[in-house]
C-alpha cells in the first residue's frame, strides 16, 4: 500500500444498466484503514446507469461512516462527482431545479449522498477521483463486473477479508485521476463518433444517422444512441449491460 493511502479508506464504486431504464446493478469496494476489505453490491429490476451509480457512492460511504480518516472515492462516473461536489449547491438554491428550469433528476439519492457525505465534516473528509472506465483500471474493472453481474440477475461472490489475501491491485490508481472539461455549449456540437443501435440483442456500429435509424425504427425494444467518442461508446455499451467486444 502506498503511504499516501495510510490511515485513508479507499472506495471504488460502478453501477451498469442494461437499457436505460431497465434492470441495473451496483458494485463497491471498500478498504478500511485496518487492512480490511469487503465488497458490496445491489440491484434494481428498473432503474438507470446514473441511479446505479449513485447508489454505489451512498452505500459505500453508509459503510464507513463511523471509520475515522480520509475517504477517497474512485469512480467513473462524472455525473456524481461533478453533482456532488458542484452541482448540487445551485440545485438546493433553485429549490431542487436544473438551469432550465426542471425538476433534478435523482432528487432522493442526490439528498442522501449529501447527507452521508456531510456527516463526515471536515475532519474526516472525502475525496473524489474520476478514473476512466474500461481502460484496465483493476478496481474500477473488479466494480463493473461485479455491478454488471447484478444488472443481470447473476450469482457472483462478493469479498470479504483482509487485504493482504485480496486479488485485485486497488491501489494501482492513475496519477491523472482529473475530471474531463465541461463542454462549451456556445461552441458548434462536434461531429458524432458514430451511432450505436441495439435490436435482439445484437449490437451494432453505423456511421451515419439515417443507417441506424433504418435498423431501429418501427422495431420493438430496439436501443440507440449517438456516441462521441471510442470511450462514449464503451460507456453506453456498458449501460445497456453489452461487452464492446460484441460490437459490429
Amino acid at each position: 500500500m502506498s503511504s499516501d493511502f495510510k490511515n485513508t479508506t479507499l472506495i471504488f464504486c460502478d453501477g451498469a444498466c442494461s437499457g436505460n431504464p431497465g434492470p441495473g446493478g451496483w458494485g463497491a469496494i471498500v478498504a478500511t484503514p485496518d487492512g480490511h476489505v469487503r465488497e458490496l453490491a445491489g440491484s434494481e429490476k428498473t432503474t438507470t446507469n446514473n441511479r446505479m451509480e449513485l447508489l454505489g457512492s451512498i452505500e459505500s460511504l453508509r459503510l464507513v461512516k463511523d471509520v475515522l480518516g480520509k475517504v477517497i472515492v474512485c469512480t467513473d462516473s462524472v455525473y456524481v462527482i461533478r453533482g456532488i461536489t458542484q452541482w448540487i449547491f445551485g440545485w438546493r438554491k433553485k429549490g431542487w431545479k436544473t438551469a432550465e428550469g426542471k425538476d433534478v433528476a435523482n432528487k432522493e439519492l442526490w439528498e442522501d449522498l449529501s447527507k452521508v457525505v456531510g456527516a463526515r465534516g471536515k475532519t474526516n473528509s472525502i475525496e473524489w477521483k474520476f478514473v476512466r472506465g474500461h481502460v484496465g483500471i483493476p478496481g474500477n474493472e473488479r466494480c463493473d463486473e461485479i455491478a454488471v453481474a447484478f444488472s443481470k440477475g447473476e450469482f457472483i461472490k462478493l469479498y470479504d477479508g483482509p487485504l493482504l489475501k485480496y486479488d485485485v491491485a486497488i491501489y494501482d490508481i492513475p496519477e491523472d485521476t482529473s475530471l474531463p472539461e465541461m463542454k462549451d455549449r456556445s461552441e458548434p456540437k462536434p461531429k458524432a463518433y458514430s451511432y450505436l443501435s441495439l435490436l435482439g440483442g445484437v449490437p451494432m456500429r453505423h456511421g451515419a444517422w439515417e443507417e441506424c435509424e433504418r435498423r431501429v425504427k418501427g422495431q420493438s425494444g430496439a436501443k440507440f444512441k449517438k456516441a462521441m467518442s471510442q470511450a462514449d461508446e464503451a460507456e453506453i455499451l456498458k449501460s445497456w449491460g453489452i461487452s464492446p467486444q460484441k460490437l459490429k
